[in-house]
């Protein structure tokens, strides 16, 4: 099976995972995000990549795409795994199909441009004028998934609608927005030939100065996963979990004083017999994570310092009960059980992102360090008791 999320990608999964629709054939859609109207007499200033991810993530998560692409340098976004839809499309009632589902695969990309935007001094009037940084890269991805490389209704080249229900439905390919049947956008306007790249990945932007051959120093870049740091020189509670998980699986052995907080050549070491015992190679084997050998490890993408205490009392009702190994809030809890550690209450296997009963006993004797007694020390988090874990450790705890 294809990778679910796109090598190299920042990983930022929205959930709300849902299936397509299998009986028509794979879909590529292209956008761009279009925030601003600017005309060659008067270019406006280009809204940043930051910008439009934070608006995916956040007040316009309900038109989110699977990708934000950065034309400019390459950076790209995913919100949600290839198979799920996504919700950049209208899909009226009227309309025969739901049209962000109508695909074995129906992968949306939003490119952040808009016509004529100002960057860095210089005005693109198309998205084929800014360099594509990336492109390659996107399009061998969305190609492993089986879409072809055809524009059903024609590439692109301006910003004129063209809609045939019947093509829609029986066709596989790349199509514009300015193309998907009950929809009213025109854009893209212009995108990427298909051809350039052949097919092939290029790398992402972290990787693009390959070391030359015959030298072995560890690959010495960095990833972002789900907003949080990885590679040579990142430093987070995130990296000490991913070097307690190897030394845990048996992955250790280039490390002297043990894993910590911050990413060295022996952290990249590791994780590169990690991946090789996963069967990946030659720079997927490179020792920097991906999301998905990443997932295999922890069991959960760890997050940024910030825990919901109605999530941890959810995960905590909910886990001991469940299937060995449950995760309801998995980042969330993870981020406790390791505070819990670092405060002598549990044994550093046990951090998993499940709230078992190993984290209910251990939650339970912090509440009694904290001065709690009987039923007010029963391992089931409270807002006071996690707040001072949190103050203790170094994590912000909300309602």
């Amino acid at each position: 099976m294809p990778d679910l999320w796109l090598p190299g990608a920042e990983v930022h999964d929205l959930g709300d995972h849902a299936p397509t629709d299998q009986q028509y054939p794979p879909k590529a859609i292209a956008h761009i995000t279009w925030d601003r109207n600017a005309t060659a007499a008067a270019p406006q200033d280009w809204c940043t990549y930051e910008e439009l991810v934070g608006y995916f993530t956040g007040s316009g998560a309900g038109d989110a795409p699977h990708l934000v692409w950065d034309p400019f340098s390459g950076r790209t976004a995913q919100l949600l795994p290839a198979d799920s839809r996504s919700k950049s499309l209208l899909s009226p009632a009227e309309s025969p199909t739901r049209t962000n589902r109508a695909g074995r695969v129906v992968i949306q990309i939003e490119a952040v441009f808009f016509p004529y935007c100002r960057y860095q001094g210089r005005v693109y009037p198309r998205l084929v004028d800014t360099p594509c940084a990336g492109w390659g890269r996107i399009h061998a991805w969305i190609a492993s998934w089986g879409v072809p490389d055809v524009w059903p209704m024609g590439r692109p080249v301006d910003f004129s609608g063209h809609r045939d229900e019947s093509v829609w439905e029986t066709r596989g390919g790349w199509y514009a927005h300015a193309h998907v049947p009950f929809n009213d956008h025109t854009d893209p306007g212009s995108w990427p030939d298909l051809t350039a790249g052949g097919g092939t990945q290029d790398p992402p932007p972290s990787q693009q100065h390959p070391a030359p051959p015959g030298d072995t120093t560890p690959a010495r870049y960095q990833v972002s996963i789900n907003g949080l740091p990885y590679g040579y020189g990142a430093q987070g509670y995130q990296v000490t979990a991913v070097g307690q998980a190897l030394v845990s699986h048996g992955f250790g052995d280039h490390y002297r004083s043990g894993p910590g907080p911050t990413w060295t050549d022996a952290d990249t070491e590791n994780y590169a017999d990690y991946q090789g015992s996963l069967g990946y190679s030659g720079q997927a084997a490179d020792g920097v994570p991906g999301s998905g050998s990443l997932n295999r490890l922890l069991g959960y993408l760890p997050g940024q310092r910030s825990v919901s205490v109605s999530h941890v009392v959810s995960a905590a009702r909910t886990d001991p009960g469940a299937e060995q190994g449950h995760r309801t809030y998995g980042s969330e809890v993870a981020i406790v059980e390791q505070a819990l550690v670092d405060e002598g209450l549990l044994e550093q296997r046990w951090v998993d992102g499940s709230f078992g009963s190993r984290t209910v006993a251990a939650y339970a004797a912090w509440q009694r360090r904290c001065g709690y007694q009987a039923g007010a020390a029963d391992g089931i988090p409270g807002q006071a008791s996690l707040q001072r874990l949190g103050a203790a450790r170094g994590f912000a705890v909300t309602d």
